[in-house]
């Protein structure tokens, strides 16, 4: 079975384009197989857009597993003086969240290959993440605790995570590393949780 954290350089590609409506912005995203939520925007992502703090006075953004791109790019196309850097392990999504920024003429985006923080060299104002459940407990608190060391001090981790898939645990685990955890939004399962260091 193909996972979406993974790469699968033999899984053919079907190209598909999504029509996304997001604070008066209309962006479109290329998306294709081997990578998240193929079909469609999910609601987890489309959650956290509609909560994350106002980022005007912010000088730089991480998007952490950023897939396609929606998160990092939908935010991009806001706040156009605001640096956005985006990673992901899998190469496919790499190069659809590339080609997005292009598409919807975010100048402001970067997007490159990363493990995680392996590649990872900067520090951030804030860090947004979706995170990829389905790769195991280990990698999300990868994320979601480690995204401390690259945050900038006042800086804010934001992530959302359904209950049902651990969202409790992670906010203990938050607790135990940031000066303040807070969960801003519950919908349908889903908990928007913001951790300020």
């Amino acid at each position: 079975m193909n996972h979406y954290f993974e790469n699968n350089e033999n899984l053919k590609s079907e190209i598909i384009k999504i029509s996304f409506y997001f604070r008066g912005k209309s962006l479109e995203f290329l998306s294709d197989n081997g990578v998240f939520s193929k079909k469609s925007i999910d609601f987890g992502s489309s959650t956290l857009l509609q909560y994350v703090e106002n980022l005007s006075n912010k000088t730089s953004v991480l998007d952490v597993g950023c897939g396609y791109g929606t998160i990092g790019i939908s935010l991009a196309s806001l706040y156009p003086n605001t640096k956005f850097d985006l990673v992901d392990v899998n190469l496919r999504a790499v190069n659809l969240a590339k080609q997005n920024a292009i598409n919807n003429n975010t100048l402001n985006v970067s997007v490159f290959e990363s493990n995680v923080y392996e590649n990872v060299k900067d520090t951030y104002d804030v860090i947004v993440t979706n995170p990829p459940i389905r790769a195991g407990k280990d990698v999300v608190h990868n994320i979601i605790l480690n995204g401390y060391n690259y945050l900038n001090n006042g800086g804010s981790l934001w992530c959302v995570i359904q209950k049902k898939q651990g969202a409790p645990s992670a906010i203990a685990a938050l607790e135990q590393k940031y000066k303040k955890v807070s969960v801003v939004a519950k919908e349908k399962g889903y908990y928007i949780i913001k951790a300020e260091k």
